[in-house]
């Protein structure tokens, strides 16, 4: 599955992407904020596209005519997620390179696999979260329309080994067709 907007393209993660991915992941400043922590080698890189960007709904992000992945955006669908054990609910969950941040990318990349989400998967609900302080997350949410659900005070990271407070957020498919609308 490719998808297609007016500046990017989402598509699978291929082992020649290891070489972007590595550029973007070693960055302290993208990881840590999302959860997992800054990649330190190539090898760690194409590790973690054989063995974590592998989900049915899993898609490198690329501007629209460069085939260089800058991010990556999933649905992590039932078994892939602990915000919900319904098979018609998922959960959305992306990172961006930060030479790419602030252009509106995220939220465009995000809008065209919400669409798929909710008109070809069936969804009935996204769900979606960040942790206290990530700003920038907060904001793509608010801007694709998801709104508050609930706060957990102790949520593990056992990547980066640590407990934080995570917002969680949702967008129900009616929420979403009201948007479409208007």
């Amino acid at each position: 599955m490719i998808l297609q907007t007016e500046r990017l393209v989402l598509r699978r993660w291929r082992e020649t992407d290891a070489e972007s991915l590595y550029e973007y992941a070693k960055d302290p400043a993208v990881g840590p904020v999302a959860g997992w922590p800054a990649h330190k080698s190539l090898e760690e890189s194409q590790a973690v596209i054989r063995d974590v960007f592998q989900g049915p709904e899993c898609y490198a992000i690329c501007e629209l005519g460069r085939d260089r992945a800058i991010g990556a955006m999933e649905l992590m669908l039932n078994g892939s997620t602990n915000m919900t054990d319904r098979e018609d609910e998922c959960e959305l969950g992306y990172w961006l390179g930060k030479p790419f941040w602030g252009r509106g990318y995220m939220t465009e990349a995000a809008a065209a696999l919400i669409r798929r989400g909710f008109q070809d998967l069936g969804m009935t609900t996204i769900w979606c979260g960040y942790y206290d302080g990530n700003v920038k997350s907060k904001r793509v949410q608010e801007k694709l329309g998801f709104v508050y659900h609930h706060t957990c005070d102790a949520v593990p990271v056992p990547l980066l080994h640590e407990v934080r407070v995570e917002h969680t957020t949702c967008l129900t498919k009616t929420m979403w067709e009201i948007i479409q609308q208007g």
